[in-house]
């Protein structure tokens, strides 16, 4: 079983930057799509994009394209958001997950961490 812990959110000013990390356990991932959702409060949960195994990234939605950057650390089992510009609709609780197939675009996942809040004020 796979076990995924978010970490690195917090409260930023609009056009500010964050990092957040996501350290898995458990099984190889080699074999699994990594991604990240973003849940606000009274809305639908939100894709932000996901990486295979080799890269690159994908998915980006129009909300965070040229901002929101992802990219993993095979070697360490982690995944990673870089966040720029943040803007206060990108308030929200951030997950991220895995899954085998590209599923994970359509926010299927076999595995999903308890989530890290990302707070931006204007």
């Amino acid at each position: 079983q796979v076990q995924l812990v978010e970490s690195g959110g917090g409260l930023v000013q609009a056009g500010a930057s964050l990092r957040l990390s996501c350290a898995a356990s458990g099984p190889s991932l080699n074999e699994y799509f990594m991604g990240w959702f973003r849940q606000a409060p009274g809305k639908e949960r939100e894709f932000v994009g996901a990486i295979g195994y080799s890269g690159p990234s994908i998915g980006y939605p129009d909300s965070v394209k040229g901002r929101f950057t992802i990219s993993r650390d095979n070697a360490k089992n982690t995944l990673f958001l870089q966040m720029n510009s943040l803007k206060p609709e990108d308030t929200a609780v951030y997950y991220c997950a895995v899954e085998r197939t590209l599923a994970l675009t359509r926010g299927e996942y076999d595995y999903r961490g308890q989530g890290t809040q990302v707070t931006v004020s204007s």
